[in-house]
């Protein structure tokens, strides 16, 4: 049993305690691990995920299999991308699902949810940032149709960066 639910300000433990996994499952390899607690402690603590909810722009979704969470996502609508001609655009900003649960294809239903609010939201392309060295993220996005457009530094810590591509999934005619 697959069920995706919005998350609200009450939902942030969840949010932090598969963030915090599942993004040191998917990066553990770009940087130390001092780096990667460093970069958890920041963005995944209680008080950041709290905060973010709070953002009435951050979407927030937790996807639940078995009535267990075990993935989320967070999108913005429209939010404006300086390689992207179009309006109306969604960044998928956050998506992670516990790598015991990969092969159940959640990733792709979560993503797929995401799509279609972005569609019922009136917007021209979902995009996202991801890590190069994450080939495995990065066939799943150009699977789905997501194509590289660009790359940037993403500070992992004020001092350390990985490259990044910049991807895009067209959902109307750009």
């Amino acid at each position: 049993m697959i069920s995706v639910i919005r998350a609200t300000e009450k939902d942030f433990q969840p949010i932090v305690n598969i963030g915090s996994v599942a993004v040191t499952e998917a990066h553990r390899e770009s940087t130390t691990a001092e780096n990667m607690k460093a970069y958890i402690d920041r963005n995944y603590s209680d008080s950041a995920i709290k905060e973010e909810l709070k953002d009435p722009g951050n979407i927030y979704h937790i996807v639940h299999y078995n009535g267990k969470p075990v993935g989320f996502s967070k999108i913005i609508l429209n939010a404006a991308h300086p390689d992207i001609e179009a309006e109306n655009v969604t960044k998928l900003d956050r998506i992670y699902i516990l790598a015991a649960y990969h092969n159940l294809k959640l990733g792709l239903e979560l993503l797929q949810f995401n799509i279609r609010l972005a569609e019922n939201n009136n917007q021209s392309g979902l995009w996202l940032y991801t890590w190069i060295g994450n080939t495995r993220a990065i066939n799943f996005y150009l699977k789905t149709g997501f194509k590289i457009i660009g790359s940037h530094k993403f500070y992992v810590t004020e001092t350390f960066y990985n490259l990044n591509h910049h991807m895009l999934l067209s959902l109307v005619e750009i």
